[in-house]
């Protein structure tokens, strides 16, 4: 191995290993993006040169930078975690979007964004995780203008995510199964237990832990399947 490759963090380099050719390695993600999924988001969007793209849930914001520098727009990120918006503002000048990209701390249900403001929205892998997922959706609905889109990614189980879009005055246009998704979890399951002395060496012994808890669980991943849920504001509304 390079002196360059040994420069990588392991838990880099082990996502890239169980993702193989699907993994957008420069985006520096842990989520189940891939390079299907971002041509199927950038296909879904429609998005024109100069709209605003927002990235809920944004993490470190490799997605929604690579997504606003593939089509040309301008990116909002949200997210709770100031340490990931600091890594994503550090970010901006590698993905060519300087002034057109803004990082900003908040909740799903509480975007600070204006009524109406964005052209499209995504969010990978973080949608389930909002302590109130109605209330997120509702939030979606209202900063999208009438007619744009939302791309995101869930899994089958007792939540109904078409119940809840229509419940938030949304529109579900296509669900799509995120093909090979769950094997390539599983691949990076069975890589960070066969590495986890390297792997706490490395992060220390709690975020270490979180990890091999998740790879003991992974087997239920099988009980899910992966999706990718495109949806939108409608066009015309009547307001009660």
């Amino acid at each position: 191995m390079t002196a360059e490759a040994d420069s990588v963090p392991l838990t880099h380099r082990l996502y890239a290993e169980a993702f193989g050719d699907d993994c957008p390695y420069e985006l520096g993600t842990f989520s189940s993006c891939s390079w299907w999924l971002l041509g199927t988001i950038v296909g879904a969007l429609r998005l024109s040169p100069g709209e605003l793209l927002a990235d809920l849930g944004c993490g470190r914001g490799g997605p929604g930078m690579w997504l606003a520098r593939a089509t040309n727009t301008r990116l909002v990120g949200l997210d709770f975690s100031g340490a990931a918006l600091r890594a994503a503002s550090a970010r901006v000048d590698y993905f060519g979007l300087t002034g057109r990209a803004e990082f900003r701390r908040a909740p799903f249900e509480a975007t600070t964004l204006g009524d109406a403001s964005v052209d499209a929205a995504v969010s990978i892998d973080a949608l389930p995780f909002a302590p109130d997922r109605l209330a997120a959706l509702v939030e979606v609905r209202r900063v999208l203008r009438p007619g744009a889109r939302f791309v995101f990614t869930g899994r089958t189980g007792p939540v109904s995510w078409p119940s809840l879009l229509q419940k938030a005055g949304m529109e579900l246009e296509e669900q799509v199964v995120h093909e090979g998704a769950n094997a390539r979890w599983l691949r990076l399951f069975g890589l960070w237990r066969a590495h986890e002395p390297q792997l706490r060496a490395e992060i220390g012994d709690p975020a270490a832990d979180q990890m091999m808890a998740e790879a003991d669980a992974g087997h239920r991943l099988v009980e899910t399947t992966p999706l990718v849920f495109v949806a939108r504001r409608p066009l015309e509304e009547t307001d009660d």
